[in-house]
C-alpha cells in the first residue's frame, strides 16, 4: 500500500494531523510495524561536495550567493577527498552517503564528469549513493543511474500555493519534471519538505498531497525543520516545537505505509524523547555526522548512544532495493583516452627537440 486509501482529501489530511498527539503516534506506530522493522533506522552521511556560490534564492539556504552568510564558496570536491569521507561514514555506521552540490542544475561538463566517477566508486563501497544535483534532465539521469545511483534527492519544500513565497528562480513544476527524470531512468526518489518556514498546517499537508498525485510517491521522504541562518530572508524565523516535528513525521508515515520518512535537519533542537517519539511514529532513517551540508548536525557518537539507550539497530544498505550495477561511462572513457592521447604527443614532442638546437640570432642594426 503506497497510499492509504483512508486518508484522500485535505479536510481528512488536516483532521488525521490535529489529532491528539498520543492517538496520532499510535496509530502510526501500527502501520509502521506492519510495513517495517521498527527497531530499525538507517544512518546516513550527507556531503557538501560542492558548496556556496548558487544562483537560486531559495529564502531558507545560506549557499545562495545573493545572501550574505557565513558559509564560503569551494569548488567542487576530488573524487579522492569524497572516497575518503565516504570510507569514514561507513566505519562510524552509515549505509547511505548523500552528496550535495550547489547548483542550480546539472550541467554536462567535466564538474559532472567527476560526479560519475564519485557515484562509481562510492557505490562499490557498497554503500547505497544518493545525489542532490538541481535539475537535470533525462540523459543526466541516465547517466546517474549506470553510474550506480540508488536515490536522487529533489525536495518540492512545501505545498504549491506556499512555494512562491520562498523561492522564484525555479517553478514548482521544475521540481516535478526532475522528479520524473529521475524515475524514468529508475532512479528511487527522496523528496520531501521543510516545515517552520512560516507556512500554515495547510500548507504541510499540501506537500504530502503533491507526492499523493504521484502515480508513484517517493521511496523516502525527509522530513526537515528550518534551521534559520544568519543573513537568509528566514533568519529570523521562529524555531518549530519538536511536538510539530512529530505531528508531521507521523502524519507522512500513516499517509505513506511503504516510503521511508527521513528525520533530517533540526534533529539538534530536539531531545532525546523527542526524537524517540519520532522513531516510534514511524522515522526510518536519519543523518549522522556533525554536518548537514552546512548546517549544524548531531555528531555519530551522541546516535550511537541514542540508538544504545533507545535499542535501535542501523540499517543495513541496500536493504529496501539491490544494489546497483555500474555500467562504464562512455563520456567519461572517451575524455580519459583524449586526455592519454594528448599526454603522449607531448612527451613524444619533447623526445623530438634536437638538443644541438640553437635559436637563430637577432643582429640588431643601429641606424645612424
Amino acid at each position: 500500500m503506497k497510499v492509504n486509501p483512508t486518508y484522500q482529501t485535505k479536510e481528512s489530511l488536516i483532521e488525521l494531523h490535529n489529532k491528539p498527539l498520543l492517538e496520532l503516534v499510535f496509530e502510526a506506530a501500527t502501520i509502521h510495524r506492519q510495513y517495517h522493522n521498527p527497531r530499525e533506522v538507517q544512518m546516513s552521511s550527507l556531503l557538501s561536495i560542492k558548496t556556496g556560490g548558487c544562483s537560486e534564492d531559495c529564502g531558507y539556504c545560506p549557499q545562495a550567493a545573493r545572501y550574505h552568510t557565513d558559509v564560503e564558496a569551494h569548488k567542487l570536491m576530488t573524487v579522492e577527498s569524497v572516497i575518503e569521507q565516504a570510507k569514514n561514514a561507513k566505519s562510524n555506521g552509515s549505509s547511505r552517503l548523500c552528496m550535495g552540490a550547489a547548483w542550480r542544475e546539472v550541467r554536462d561538463n567535466k564538474d559532472f564528469d567527476n560526479v560519475i566517477e564519485m557515484v562509481q566508486a562510492v557505490n562499490d563501497l557498497d554503500m547505497e549513493v544518493c545525489c542532490t544535483l538541481g535539475m537535470m534532465n533525462e540523459q543526466q539521469a541516465v547517466r546517474l543511474k549506470q553510474a550506480g545511483l540508488f536515490a536522487y534527492n529533489h525536495n518540492l519544500d512545501s505545498s504549491p500555493e506556499f512555494y512562491g513565497d520562498v523561492i522564484s528562480t525555479r517553478e514548482y513544476e521544475d521540481r516535478l519534471n526532475t522528479i520524473d527524470n529521475a524515475r524514468k531512468a529508475g532512479i528511487t526518489v527522496c523528496s520531501g519538505g521543510i516545515i517552520g518556514m512560516g507556512e500554515a498546517i495547510e500548507d504541510r499537508i499540501g506537500l504530502l498531497m503533491s507526492y499523493m498525485k504521484m502515480e508513484n510517491p517517493p521511496e523516502s521522504i525527509p522530513i526537515n525543520a528550518l534551521v534559520a541562518v544568519e543573513g537568509t530572508p528566514l533568519e529570523d524565523q521562529k524555531p518549530i516545537e519538536q511536538w510539530e516535528m512529530i505531528r508531521m513525521v507521523a502524519t507522512t508515515r500513516i499517509v505513506f505505509p511503504e516510503t521511508v520518512v527521513r528525520l533530517s535537519a533540526g534533529r539538534t533542537k530536539m531531545n532525546m524523547e523527542g526524537q524517540a517519539l519520532c522513531f516510534l511514529a514511524g522515522a526510518g532513517s536519519i543523518f549522522a555526522g556533525d554536518k548537514l551540508l552546512t548546517t549544524p548536525n548531531p555528531e555519530f557518537n551522541e546516535d550511537k548512544e541514542m540508538f544504545e539507550i533507545l535499542g535501535l539497530i542501523p540499517k543495513m544498505a541496500f536493504a529496501d532495493g539491490e544494489k546497483p550495477v555500474t555500467i562504464p561511462d562512455e563520456i567519461i572513457i572517451e575524455r580519459k583516452r583524449k586526455e592519454a592521447e594528448r599526454a603522449l604527443e607531448l612527451e613524444a614532442a619533447k623526445g623530438q627537440i634536437n638538443s644541438d638546437f640553437e635559436p637563430r640570432k637577432i643582429v640588431q642594426v643601429v641606424s645612424n
